[in-house]
């Protein structure tokens, strides 16, 4: 397993994970309704962690699709809710399925079309960022790989106050953004919101992916 894997592995098994939000995240409430997804699509959280944000996303009658390395992040999502768990194995991954969320845990890139189904947006708070410099050009593409054409999300970048800083999470820019996903995604940043005490800078973008002979339009 790569080094990235374990330091993430790591962070789950010692408690250091204070990127995780007990709430929903305010912009993902702000803003989603804007990409105009039907209730009853399926939506994609890669790097889910025990986000609450996927419970926001069922409540509002998508169906969800969790992606996570760490099995003790997911194994404490369900512990935390009330309704009953299916838990199966599919090939590498472990599954738990609770109501409208079904999480996969597992390696995201060995992560397939086939597995997550008809996928028509996603939502990604803290993945990009907790990905070194080398990792997210593949992430950007097999984000790519997973979504259809026409299929729209948000995503959540930072930059940290003074310039970049060691991570995760990782500060990513305006200019990276573009660079990983222009050529299969439109890109529309939306609003940044500096958070002074953590030091840092949320910039929130609208994805939309392209379709054949799009690329660049």
């Amino acid at each position: 397993m790569s080094d990235p894997h374990e330091q993430w592995l790591a962070r789950w098994r010692e408690g250091r994970i204070g990127f995780h939000l007990a709430e929903p995240h305010p912009r993902l409430i702000g803003y989603w309704a804007g990409l105009g997804l039907a209730q009853g699509t399926r939506i994609l959280v890669p790097l889910c962690g025990k986000t609450p944000d996927m419970r926001w996303l069922a409540a509002q009658g998508h169906e969800v699709i969790g992606v996570e390395l760490a099995s003790e992040a997911l194994e404490a999502f369900v512990a935390e809710g009330d309704l009953p768990v299916e838990y199966t194995r599919e090939g590498d991954f472990e599954r738990w399925k609770q109501g409208r969320i079904t999480l996969h845990g597992g390696d995201f890139f060995r992560f397939r079309p086939a597995m997550a189904g008809e996928l028509s947006g996603f939502y990604d708070r803290a993945a990009l960022i907790a990905l070194p410099p080398p990792t997210r050009q593949r992430y950007a593409l097999h984000l790519a790989q997973l979504m259809p054409p026409g299929s729209a999300g948000l995503l959540i970048a930072l930059t940290h106050a003074g310039g970049p800083a060691q991570g995760p999470p990782y500060a990513v820019d305006e200019h990276e953004v573009r660079r990983l996903f222009e050529a299969n995604f439109r890109c529309e940043w939306l609003r940044s919101d500096e958070d002074v005490e953590r030091g840092m800078c949320e910039h929130l973008w609208r994805l939309v992916r392209r379709g054949p002979g799009q690329a660049g339009t």
